[in-house]
């Protein structure tokens, strides 16, 4: 992928010369000349990314502009591009580059930055006048700043604003209501009701003044709105953890992007999100896709903040779209998981210095341009000790050293977790590692129990992919979610650090032609994506469920038979979560869920 190199300004407390200021006022008599307007075009709660544009809005050529404008404390600029940047305690200033200070009569041209705090900016100037193209008038002293506004009548969409008057000695015509620094009304009353909002949105509102001469003087101070409804508040949940795993190559194929979490209403019912997959090479922590990761420009409707990616924003794919929804869903924690089945092979390396691997992972996950949006790391190691798609030989101590050492370096405040094999068979991969020295490492780990039988036993026979429970003629002991859990009990892990795994999915046979299982079978149903392999939504209405075995719901269609869970299931098994004690429950994946998230929701509802 071509990426195009930005200049990052430097910042340093820069106080300005008197010459400076001098020049700054001698440029006022092209005060109707131009026009600088604010925008913050993103925000990840623990900073932002804002935008000036400025407008050549006269009838001569501009050479140069420089922009003056006031932070509150607390905010400020941390890098920006396309200008020169520089700030003098909260008073900030910025000029053109070498190859943007020239403006035709019309033209536009807008620089960015990278900021933190809450606050919007004030007293702006361009070339020394107002930056909303108003007069400065020699004599006449600008309006005052309004009073702080105040906010009522806060619903989903809508709120009503209301603040003192300015003052002014000419008198005060009217005032312009900014949201999130943005100029959303001109009114002439001292209130004024913004309609249009995103329910569970926090928004910012300041208002300006403007006198019988056009001078707007500065803006008030700032009051923050939260809108009713949405995904803002997050639901209760008590004390159990309701994560899914979101793939990266989801975007493409499958057209599922983070928005919909939102539009589908599962993101006001998790908790966790694990994104899958950063890759492990090296014995190293290595980024899996890039594109996907964080250089795929979304569209606006495509986009959770609902504004199009552009060429030059510091990040963009799903790592910017996880720190909007982020944004808007406070409660949600986001780890970023590695490993998986087709890159496990790669923990070997790891483990032979995990020192060396946490450091790549902590590097990785803390780099500068997505670390707010990561509050920890995930381990997908199939299998520690034990074959998965390759054979590990590393020793059972292996997966408690490479946790040990992640926790060491990440820290206590950070998430650590491990998803684990749910083989709990005589012998099995529960027992060729030390999952309970391991587990004081972790807050918990995700009990892969599913995928305990499916088509790569082409022939049969047939059988629930994720008992609940074993039953009479399982295909094979210990391959249900029961035993498992009991076996993690038993070596030692506490109960609330184990959650159930569930599949958005089912797996299922061709050339059946019993409807109970224990069928024979001549081959993998056909599926979607993959043979022997659908999504529930899929399935729901291609080959309703007609029966359950051991928790899990099943059905023949025709010649093809599948298992998988439904609502219901997930409801029992939820139920049965909480008789265990355990910490809650996991999925994977989102993009099998309806477009309603009905499995989301049984998940979440099961565990109230």
């Amino acid at each position: 992928m071509r990426f195009r190199h930005r200049a990052v300004a430097a910042f340093a407390t820069l106080l300005l010369p008197l010459a400076g200021l001098v020049g700054l006022a001698g440029s006022a008599h092209a005060a109707a000349s131009a026009t600088a307007t604010y925008a913050k075009t993103q925000d990840w709660g623990s900073g932002f990314e804002g935008k000036w544009t400025v407008t050549n809005s006269g009838t001569a050529t501009i050479s140069s502009w420089t922009i003056q404008w006031d932070f509150p404390s607390g905010t400020s600029v941390t890098t920006a591009w396309d200008a020169d940047v520089t700030n003098s305690g909260t008073h900030w200033t910025a000029k053109n580059k070498s190859y943007n200070g020239t403006l035709a009569p019309g033209a536009s041209v807008s620089f960015g930055f990278n900021g933190v705090g809450s606050g919007s900016p004030s007293n702006c100037r361009i070339n020394g006048a107002s930056c909303d193209g108003g007069t400065t008038v020699p004599g006449d002293d600008p309006p005052s700043a309004p009073g702080t506004p105040t906010a009522s009548g806060i619903t989903d969409t809508s709120v009503k604003l209301s603040w003192a008057a300015a003052t002014d000695d000419k008198g005060v015509k009217n005032y312009d209501v900014l949201r999130d620094g943005v100029k959303v009304a001109t009114v002439t009353a001292t209130s004024y009701t913004d309609s249009g909002l995103t329910a569970g949105t926090d928004y910012s509102y300041t208002v300006q003044a403007r006198d019988t001469a056009d001078q707007t003087g500065p803006v008030s101070a700032a009051v923050k709105v939260h809108t009713t409804g949405g995904g803002g508040t997050p639901p209760p949940t008590g004390d159990k953890v309701r994560m899914g795993y979101f793939t990266d190559w989801g975007i493409y194929q499958r057209n599922y992007n983070v928005k919909n979490l939102v539009t589908s209403g599962s993101a006001a019912k998790i908790t966790h999100i694990n994104y899958a997959f950063g890759n492990v090479t090296g014995g190293k922590c290595a980024i899996g896709d890039s594109y996907a990761d964080y250089d795929k420009a979304f569209t606006a409707d495509q986009s959770v903040g609902g504004v199009a990616d552009t060429w030059d924003q510091p990040l963009r794919g799903n790592f910017n779209q996880l720190r909007q929804l982020k944004a808007k869903y406070p409660n949600i924690k986001v780890l970023w998981s590695f490993g998986g089945w087709t890159w496990s092979g790669g923990f070997g390396a790891a483990a032979q210095n995990p020192t060396a691997f946490a450091q790549s992972c902590y590097d990785l996950v803390k780099d500068s341009r997505w670390a707010d949006v990561f509050d920890g790391i995930d381990i997908d190691w199939e299998y520690p000790n034990a074959c998965g798609l390759t054979c590990d030989t590393s020793g059972s101590a292996a997966l408690k050293n490479v946790l040990s050492a992640l926790r060491a370096k990440f820290g206590s405040s950070a998430l650590v977790t491990a998803a684990v094999t749910a083989d709990a068979s005589s012998g099995g991969k529960i027992g060729a590692a030390d999952y309970g020295g391991a587990a004081q490492y972790v807050n918990w780990y995700n009990v892969m129990t599913y995928d305990f039988f499916g088509a790569w036993n082409a022939q049969g026979p047939t059988a629930p992919h994720s008992p609940l429970t074993s039953y009479s003629g399982i295909p094979q002991a210990g391959f249900n979610s029961a035993d498992a859990i009991t076996k993690f009990k038993a070596a030692g892990v506490p109960a609330n650090k184990l959650l159930l795994g569930i599949g958005f999915y089912g797996r299922g046979w061709t050339g059946v032609t019993q409807d109970a299982p224990g069928g024979t079978a001549t081959g993998p149903a056909a599926g979607t994506y993959e043979q022997g392999i659908e999504d529930y939504r899929v399935l729901k209405t291609s080959c309703p469920a007609t029966g359950t075995i051991a928790g899990t719901a099943y059905a023949r269609c025709g010649s093809n038979w599948w298992s998988y869970d439904t609502p219901a299931t997930i409801g029992s098994k939820m139920a049965w979560a909480k008789t265990q004690g355990l910490g809650g429950a996991f999925f994977w994946e989102f993009s099998g869920d309806t477009g309603n998230g009905e499995l989301v929701s049984a998940l979440s509802n099961g565990l109230s």
